[in-house]
């Protein structure tokens, strides 16, 4: 038995000005992406040890991870897929892919229902499953080449391979048994703000999650799953949406209908109205002066990496500073210019410099860079292992890193984007972060696991970046409307 699996992952924003060429991914081919895929704690993790527990001959063309930018550059996008279609050309017995689900590309606005077209049109009776995020913009392009779909049941994400798990388990039941399974989406008209869809606190999305998994213990379903969507993209099927595989269409098309309809009646508690920058930094000064231990987390989720964020926003900082707050602990910021000026003068040097509000950010108004004057305080190369729950043991990188202390703040400066996934982050460049008094962040979720039990308090800051959590700064053009929020009166009659 042969078996073709590969992991290829971007969450586009369509209004984010990062580029997406194939260095972005840092792709690894062949017997590398084998051997890097075959302990992670990812669905394709998952596929691989579900090939080897069969004795199949595994081939992995290619493993690819890009932090979410601006839509994938379309020599990018050709040389993922022809690696894929290479593998599976010369025949295999199975094909299990790791994508995202809301990847845009120069040319294809579904680029997953892209890829999947291909591979179905050279191997149509091939048994393929697909494992996607939470966050995937689902198309019925998709749901209509696969065999078996499901999606992430967590955010922050700590069931990646659990949901390869689930899904090569139906494939291995074609393998095995003849199962023919059915799929079934549903796509009511609406976009859930991000920062509902946390599924560790009380809320919509725990919800329906939940729901989704009563769904699965129905007589016939194999796969249930809520997607949240990605909003920050636009495209007619951005939004939420349901899947549901079956052994047959009628338990998918009931499960998928009903766990839509409860979507819909919902859809008023997936609204986050952000609070003013003023209000959060009063906020912040507020949780200083009560009771508690550790710093008091700012959480920059207009400039969030991990939606597109250029990392350079400095108005949460701006705004710290001129309210006078200090023990601050910042970072990290991209901005390569302001590296290697630090790397330049060393540790000790004292330096004055702009930081950060260099890269324009379309429709939005750019400001000057922070000036600040302080010492170097460290240089390094920007690496570290995190510790988990996301991603544990992997290795991870954000280019050369600088540290200049400004007396109320120390600015960790990086050469590139990066999502704050563990203390490492920090540590590696001679910070602890538990001891510093605020702590500002470009995350909006996934700092949580490993920040939020240091903090005394969590403070949501909104600053204009193209991560913002008010859709009304973004010119959507292609989604379909009306939908709610950003048509109130939006109705929807559910199949």
């Amino acid at each position: 038995m042969r078996i073709v699996t590969a992991r290829v992952n971007h969450e586009t924003n369509t209004f984010s000005p990062l580029a997406t060429p194939l260095s972005a991914f840092s792709p690894l081919w062949g017997d590398e992406a084998l051997a890097a895929g075959r302990d992670a704690t990812t669905a394709l993790g998952a596929f691989i040890r579900f090939a080897e527990a069969r004795g199949a001959r595994v081939a992995v063309p290619v493993t690819a991870h890009a932090n979410p930018s601006g839509p994938v550059a379309d020599d990018a996008f050709e040389a993922l897929a022809a690696a894929i279609l290479e593998a599976i050309r010369p025949g295999c017995d199975a094909i299990l892919l790791d994508l995202h689900g809301a990847m845009v590309t120069e040319s294809h606005d579904d680029g997953e229902g892209e890829l999947l077209a291909r591979i179905r049109a050279l191997a149509p009776n091939v048994p393929l499953g697909v494992a996607l995020d939470l966050h995937g913009n689902v198309t019925p392009r998709m749901v209509a080449q696969c065999d078996a779909l499901a999606g992430f049941k967590t955010y922050p994400h700590v069931d990646m391979a659990e949901t390869g798990d689930r899904v090569a388990a139906i494939v291995g039941r074609m393998l095995d048994e003849g199962l023919r399974p059915a799929c079934a989406f549903v796509h009511p008209p609406m976009l859930a703000h991000t920062l509902r869809m946390d599924t560790r606190v009380p809320g919509p999305m725990r919800d329906a999650v939940r729901a989704a998994s009563a769904a699965e213990a129905r007589p016939g379903v194999l796969a249930a799953t809520i997607f949240g969507g990605f909003s920050l993209a636009d495209l007619r099927e951005a939004g939420v949406s349901v899947t549901v595989t079956a052994e047959t269409q009628a338990a998918a098309d009931a499960a998928a209908r009903d766990l839509a309809r409860g979507l819909w009646a919902a859809r008023r508690d997936f609204v986050y109205t952000q609070a003013p920058l003023a209000e959060s930094i009063a906020a912040a000064k507020a949780a200083l002066a009560g009771p508690g231990h550790g710093p008091v987390l700012l959480l920059d989720h207009g400039d969030n990496c991990m939606s597109g964020g250029t990392c350079d926003v400095m108005d949460v900082l701006a705004a710290a500073l001129e309210a006078g707050i200090e023990g601050i602990v910042a970072g990290p910021i991209c901005d390569p210019a302001a590296v290697a000026t630090l790397h330049a003068a060393g540790v000790g040097a004292t330096v004055e410099l702009g930081i950060g509000n260099r890269v324009p950010l379309p429709g939005l108004a750019r400001q000057a860079p922070l000036t600040v004057t302080g010492t170097v305080a460290a240089l390094g190369d920007g690496r570290y292992v995190i510790t988990g729950p996301t991603y544990t043991d992997q290795l991870c990188g954000m280019g050369r890193a600088a540290v200049l202390d400004t007396g109320a703040a120390r600015i960790l400066v990086a050469e590139q984007p990066h999502e704050p996934w563990d203390l490492g982050v920090f540590t590696a460049s001679g910070i602890d972060p538990a001891g510093a008094r605020v702590l500002i962040l470009k995350s909006r979720m996934y700092c949580r696991p490993v920040f939020e039990p240091i903090a005394r308090a969590v403070v949501e800051c909104a600053s204009r970046g193209v991560t913002s959590s008010d859709y009304g700064l973004f010119p959507f053009e292609k989604l379909a409307r009306p939908i709610f929020p950003l048509d109130a009166d939006a109705a929807w009659t559910p199949p």
